[in-house]
């Protein structure tokens, strides 16, 4: 996974370093390649758990990858900015879950528009990240 990861980062960097010295007389495009890991995990986050999933995303020029939706995962990730965190502004507080603690940690690691994005977020437990996440396409694998 980390090979993979790694290759992946490459890839979308020399993408970026082939670029930076070509002058162009159109304005600079504001997006840049990106291409991220996305985990699921069992357990808390503070020490190494079970990968339950993983999907990697690029969307450098097209929406690709082993993310079973990459489109509606890169159109989401721009949406986001970069700043992982918004994907917990719109819990569905309508969904029940129960309090049972079986803690779950979704990551995201990787290159966004060209900056190195190394986030992360636990939740109690899966329906608790199911809800908070509110069917956003980015960790829907």
């Amino acid at each position: 996974m980390r090979q993979r990861l790694a290759a992946v980062s490459s890839a979308a960097l020399l993408c970026l370093a082939g670029t930076a010295g070509v002058a162009r007389a159109e304005a600079a495009s504001p997006s840049g390649p990106s291409a991220m890991v996305f985990t699921i995990t069992q357990g808390d986050g503070t020490t190494p758990g079970t990968v339950l999933r993983a999907a990697v995303l690029s969307c450098a020029y097209s929406a690709e990858g082993t993310h079973p939706a990459p489109r509606a995962a890169c159109d989401a990730m721009n949406d986001t900015e970069g700043r992982f965190d918004r994907l917990l502004a719109a819990p569905d507080r309508g969904r029940p879950c129960t309090k049972r603690f079986d803690p779950v940690t979704v990551t995201a690691d990787g290159v966004w528009q060209g900056d190195r994005v190394a986030w992360k977020h636990s939740f109690a437990n899966a329906c608790v990240m199911s809800a908070t996440l509110n069917g956003n396409p980015l960790f829907a694998f």
